[in-house]
């Protein structure tokens, strides 16, 4: 399978495609829509965090575990949903929180490519999803390529911030040398547990802080 990924992510990930389990993904996804299962995100975006944030520009990750699961909602970006689409309720946490620590207003939609076209790697870990059944591909073998690209983040570049949100998120910093990088951590931004450390976080304000002292552009959080 011919992989279409921005040129800087094909060379960094090269060998995890020609992995057994990488051809089992692929199986699995053509078994899937052979018997007419529906996957989201559409096929043009499974790579999409990549295709907007090339490796050479990372200067942070955002993990996220599934796609989102109702229809038109996903689009390859962890967190983000594409214009006209409604905010789930975890992005309008992260907008109060965005609000709360920097004073930006709130945006009137969730669609936060402009984050990643400025450096900001919008990873789920699982990439796909069975429509209407979260976590449904999250055995297929995704967290193995994901797993691979949280550590060639880690060895190959220097100063790069992390944001894990939750516990899911938080058992990756093993994968991670925080010696060289920043590891923020904090509650997931879901209703049930916003209020339990993801409010008053602060995440936004102390990225950019790093990134500035390392001389490396702040993100414009601005939507």
């Amino acid at each position: 399978m011919d992989v279409q990924i921005e040129e800087s992510w094909k060379k960094v990930l090269l060998q995890e495609f020609s992995q057994p389990y990488f051809a089992g993904i692929v199986s699995f996804l053509k078994a899937e829509k052979s018997s007419g299962k529906i996957v989201y995100p559409p096929g043009k975006f499974i790579f999409n965090a990549f295709n907007t944030t090339p490796f050479d520009k990372v200067k942070i990750v955002l993990l996220g575990q599934d796609p989102y699961h109702g229809p038109g909602q996903a689009h390859g970006l962890s967190f983000s949903v594409p214009n006209c689409i409604p905010q789930p309720p975890s992005l309008i946490n992260i907008f109060k929180e965005l609000h709360n620590d920097i004073g930006l207003a709130i945006p009137n939609h969730g669609n936060l490519t402009h984050w990643a076209e400025q450096g900001v790697l919008l990873l789920n870990a699982s990439l796909t999803v069975r429509a209407n059944e979260p976590m449904s591909h999250s055995k297929i073998g995704w967290s193995q390529f994901t797993d691979a690209v949280i550590k060639k983040v880690s060895e190959q570049k220097n100063n790069v911030v992390f944001l894990l949100w939750g516990k899911f998120a938080q058992e990756k910093q093993a994968l991670i040398d925080s010696e060289k990088h920043l590891v923020l951590k904090a509650a997931h931004p879901s209703p049930f547990s916003a209020d339990r450390g993801f409010f008053g976080c602060r995440h936004f304000s102390k990225a950019n802080e790093y990134l500035v002292q390392h001389r490396i552009d702040p993100v414009d959080w601005k939507l």
